[in-house]
């Protein structure tokens, strides 16, 4: 009964999409853009919808079936010079031109191309990386697990001294707005992270805040500044000329309005300078969704785990941050299927890594310990290509992290000095996505090719286009890039194989879990609602607005309409296929749908 009513509700939708007139769908709170009568058109810009579904409806998606068991038996076992001999710069090449094509979604709604959460080119993006893992069923299980996530969009934003615009300034992601006439320069002391280094700030004056970067959060040091009544902040890299850029992170109370500027700027400010700032900036929490698939071959007690992040920042379309890693992930994942596993490998994509770490946070936070004490490990991958790279290693120690990092770090290190690679150890410093793993008890390692920091080789910045509209496909080193992929081919390729030398986990190290919201990797079913490639946003046909009678009369009489198409959309359109020991399921997003309904029924 319960597959019949989705089906039903499914067909609801489906006859107001043929009847419609209209070129959007507002469907409980979110719109969805629509190509009249072309239904049959599901292309790459994929959102998904949590369904919950009955244990039976999940028995056709087991991880014990038998034909992909024979299937995988009969490859050959992982090695890692195969498997990274399969890795080509053509399809890391073709996947990079895609995503910049996906990031272009997002012209109509900042102007430039972006894949910031909760932009047409971030669920591009999360709908591109589904579609490559469906060509590749037969060898992963793959969801989605949703989140609220904070999104914050600068409308504009103006810096000026003697009444002359700066030009060389950049606002920081999740800044509030800050309006700030002749506001006089405090200059914090040390890098702005203890409350003493902000004595001598008063609120007899509007003042702004002059920090360096370092030791802290930016989002404290703002709200430290806040606190003790700087009405805004700009921060430096006294290391770099480069204009600093990064997130606040969830706001607080006292965060102020923050903008990066140069090294160069910051030394002509001095205590008592006059300037003028204005910034115009929303913050608010949106929905988004990380992506996660895992090998059905292998044992899932002892997971290999690996990710990198699927957003950028607003400014520019992330070629590189962390286009790809992205990228990489899905070249490795793609090869991996013609390998048989001894333990199970997990690919994750996740997203608001920009806004904070958000993503892999709610992830690795959400596990109850017995799902937690089955990975053995997690490999982040974030910028492999930058132009001026190095080859970076998280310097992970058994002493301080959880026990296994270290050997990650000596496994990569190994790898790059037998291909006679110099490379560079870099600390775990909290900006990426291992941090999640590491606070709860599990190995974290990875490596990277640099962003805003100088290369020590020869002092240059190993990316200017760091955060910046130019990450775009000329901003990617591609000897780096292959490297490093045939690098993450070997790091999975190796676990997968063999944890007989590898640390086991520590029980006492790990995290309880003690929130309501646990996620449990195999536990829910998801189903996949494609758009148009290229949707479009004009009026909005508003849908699920009201629980009133007549709106479910109105409803009642489309299901029975619509039931007269029943043979043709199924069994000819092919909307569901019955098949091959699975089922493949067209579902649009209508939980509100089925939560009116269940007042009534």
């Amino acid at each position: 009964m319960h597959r019949v009513y989705n089906i039903l509700l499914q067909f609801n939708l489906i006859l107001q999409l043929i009847t419609s007139r209209h070129q959007a769908l507002y469907v409980c709170g979110k719109i969805i853009p629509l190509q009249k009568f072309n239904i049959l058109r599901l292309a790459t810009n994929v959102q998904a919808f949590v369904i919950p579904h009955t244990l039976e409806s999940q028995e056709v998606f087991s991880l014990v079936n038998e034909e992909v068991k024979h299937v995988a038996g009969e490859l050959p076992l992982v090695d890692s010079e195969a498997l990274q001999n399969l890795i080509t710069l053509d399809e890391l090449n073709a996947t990079a031109i895609d995503l910049y094509s996906i990031a272009q979604l997002s012209l109509e709604q900042y102007d430039h191309p972006t894949r910031v959460i909760g932009s047409r080119g971030h669920w591009g993006t999360i709908g591109y990386i589904l579609k490559e893992l469906k060509k590749l069923k037969q060898f992963y299980t793959f969801e989605t697990q949703e989140f609220k996530a904070l999104n914050g969009k600068v409308f504009n934003y103006t810096l000026k001294l003697n009444g002359e615009k700066i030009q060389k300034v950049e606002p920081f992601q999740m800044t509030p707005a800050a309006h700030v006439k002749d506001g006089e320069i405090f200059v914090v002391k040390n890098k702005g992270c203890e409350v003493s280094d902000y004595k001598g700030l008063s609120l007899e004056t509007p003042k702004i805040a002059l920090i360096e970067r370092g030791i802290c959060p930016f989002g404290t040091k703002s709200s430290l500044a806040g606190k003790f009544g700087a009405k805004a902040a700009l921060i430096y890299d006294a290391d770099s000329e480069e204009i600093i850029t990064g997130t606040l992170g969830e706001p607080t109370e006292t965060v102020v309005g923050t903008l990066g500027i140069t090294r160069s700027f910051a030394k002509n400010l001095t205590d008592g300078v006059a300037l003028d700032l204005d910034i115009n900036a929303y913050v608010g929490y949106i929905k988004t969704k990380n992506v996660i698939a895992e090998t059905i071959d292998g044992d899932h007690d002892n997971v290999v785990s690996l990710g990198a992040h699927s957003d950028s920042v607003a400014a520019g379309p992330g070629i590189n941050d962390d286009g790809s890693g992205t990228i990489s992930l899905l070249a490795v994942a793609k090869h991996l299927s013609n390998f048989k596993l001894n333990n199970a490998v997990r690919f994750a994509w996740w997203a608001a890594e920009e806004e904070g770490l958000l993503g892999s946070n709610y992830y690795a936070n959400s596990l109850t310990p017995e799902e937690n004490a089955k990975i053995r490990l997690f490999m982040d991958y974030d910028m492999m290509a930058s132009p001026n790279y190095e080859y970076q290693v998280y310097d992970g120690s058994n002493s301080v992290n959880p026990k296994g990092s270290e050997e990650i770090k000596n496994l990569y290190i190994d790898w790059y000095e037998s291909k006679g690679l110099n490379w560079t150890l870099i600390p775990f410093d909290g900006r990426s996505d291992y941090v999640g793993f590491i606070e709860n008890g599990i190995p974290g390692g990875g490596i990277a090719a640099g962003a805003e920091k100088e290369n020590l080789q020869n002092g240059e910045v190993l990316d200017k286009c760091y955060h910046q509209l130019c990450d775009d496909l000329t901003n990617l080193a591609w000897d780096a890039f292959l490297i490093n992929t045939k690098l993450i081919a070997h790091s999975v390729a190796t676990y997968s194989r063999d944890l007989s030398n590898f640390p086991e986990r520590e029980s006492s190290a790990v995290k309880s879990a003690d929130s309501d919201l646990r996620f449990i990797y195999r536990g829910i079913l998801y189903k996949i609602f494609s758009l148009s490639q290229y949707p479009i946003s004009l009026e909005p046909l508003e849908f699920c607005n009201s629980h009133s009678l007549g709106w479910i009369a109105f409803h009642v009489v489309a299901v029975v309409a619509v039931v007269v198409f029943v043979v043709f959309v199924v069994f000819v359109a092919g909307i569901v296929v019955v098949g091959g020991g699975a089922v493949v399921e067209l579902y649009i997003p209508v939980a509100c749908i089925v939560e009116s309904f269940s007042h009534y029924l």
